[in-house]
């Protein structure tokens, strides 16, 4: 028998939360409601999901930051994160997609459009088509051990920005526009924002830390991985 995904629905609100279980039991997820982060938390220690719908408002912890915490544990770091809000503003939304999600629904929100956001997600979890190793400069990239190393020292990336990183590299010193990054890095589907792609740069650049510089933001046209932007002497 197959094995339906489950999903972990964190929200406080029960008519809400109820709702959105039946409609995931309706089409084929498996879910369990979590009014709260810390049965949320004790609901990952039992068993992990295959997505996160969290709620932004929570009692106690929000889940902004639960979102952060997740991220940081090496068990829960790929699961994938929706948030669902009443908050609209962009800078809520990046703010949400800085903490760790995947995802940004704004409520109120169609059955529809969220079952196509949690599959969209799900599909990006998919197994990657990373395959090749690659190796520019002193950056290396180690597809089969799933390691990037930049002179020796192993550079800590999350799977979105190991698979970014790998498409720049295969593609290095032209300029891919966000859309682009977007159809060949998390797949082509119209729910994510372009504006994604320049948490998940940040996020990159982070990693790196030295060689953060080889990636470069090419105003109005969009992202460029080059060589060139290494101090003289250090290529």
């Amino acid at each position: 028998m197959r094995k339906l995904p489950r999903v972990l629905v964190v929200e406080d609100e029960p008519a809400i939360a109820e709702l959105i279980a039946v409609n995931l039991r309706h089409n084929g997820f498996a879910p369990t409601i979590a009014p709260d982060g810390v049965v949320a938390q004790r609901e990952l220690d039992d068993v992990l999901p295959d997505v996160i719908l969290l709620d932004w408002m929570l009692p106690g912890e929000s889940g902004a930051v639960l979102a952060r915490r997740w991220r940081q544990h090496e068990r829960t770091k790929g699961v994938p994160i929706l948030m669902l809000t009443a908050r609209s503003d962009e800078a809520d939304k990046i703010q949400g997609l800085d903490a760790g999600a995947d995802d940004y629904i704004t409520k109120p929100f169609s059955t529809q459009e969220l079952l196509a956001r949690i599959r969209a997600v799900l599909r990006r979890r998919a197994p990657q088509t990373v395959s090749e190793s690659v190796h520019i400069g002193d950056l290396h990239l180690d597809a089969a051990t799933h390691r990037v190393l930049f002179r020796a020292q192993e550079c800590k990336l999350g799977p979105t920005e190991f698979k970014l990183l790998h498409y720049l590299m295969t593609h290095a010193e032209r300029v891919h526009a966000r859309g682009t990054l977007l159809d060949k890095v998390w797949g082509d589907h119209v729910y994510i924002e372009e504006r994604t792609v320049d948490v998940h740069i940040k996020r990159l650049r982070e990693a790196l830390g030295q060689a953060a510089v080889m990636v470069e933001t090419v105003r109005g046209a969009g992202y460029r991985l080059t060589i060139q932007g290494l101090p003289a002497g250090q290529q």
